[in-house]
């Protein structure tokens, strides 16, 4: 299986058997995924080789303006899709099997978990997972310590505050806050 057929399934959100050819496609890419993240985290990179070590995670070219602070974490990497002058602060996490897309000039502060993978609810069904993908807008600024579930969309220039979990999607130009995060207000407010 290629990582192009891999992505093409997982995009689909098509539930992934345990054991599949398809789960151990994910396991392959895990393992590629922890020897790049190795790099990336255990020794200082200048920004320039960052960015080289991030293009190969991701397979994605990066423009000049892409930054990140180590440690980086990720459990595959080949489906996560940066916009542009994206900034990925210290500890995040990102579990992309299911697909993350970020959008041009987003800050993803310290510490967030993005997750796109959800388990099979009956007990002999747990180790079957379901993809789903989360999509961030443009501009948006996700505080320190924030969890986005699967198949969240945030809209465009959204604030997520610092320590809130969003488990549903969030529109554009709204700060939601808390765990469940709701919309308290419009960022214009």
């Amino acid at each position: 299986m290629t990582n192009e057929e891999f992505i093409d399934h997982m995009n689909c959100g098509l539930p992934v058997q345990c054991g599949s050819e398809i789960h151990l496609k994910m396991h392959e890419l895990s393992q590629e995924a922890l020897r790049i993240t190795s790099q990336i985290n255990g020794k200082y990179n200048p920004p320039d080789e960052l960015g080289r070590l991030m293009q190969q995670l991701i397979g994605q070219k990066l423009d000049e303006k892409f930054g990140l602070f180590p440690p980086f974490y990720t459990d595959c990497g080949k489906n996560i899709h940066l916009g542009k002058a994206v900034f990925i602060n210290a500890g995040c996490k990102f579990q992309d099997q299911g697909g993350i897309f970020i959008g041009d000039n987003t800050l993803i502060g310290h510490n967030t978990v993005i997750a796109t993978l959800n388990h099979g609810m009956l007990p002999d069904e747990r180790g079957n997972l379901i993809p789903s993908p989360v999509h961030i807008g443009k501009g948006v600024w996700i505080g320190s310590s924030s969890v986005i579930l699967p198949g969240v969309t945030i809209g465009d220039n959204a604030v997520i505050g610092a320590g809130s979990v969003v488990t549903k999607d969030i529109p554009a130009d709204m700060i939601a806050v808390g765990s469940p995060a709701r919309v308290i207000k419009s960022i214009y407010d």
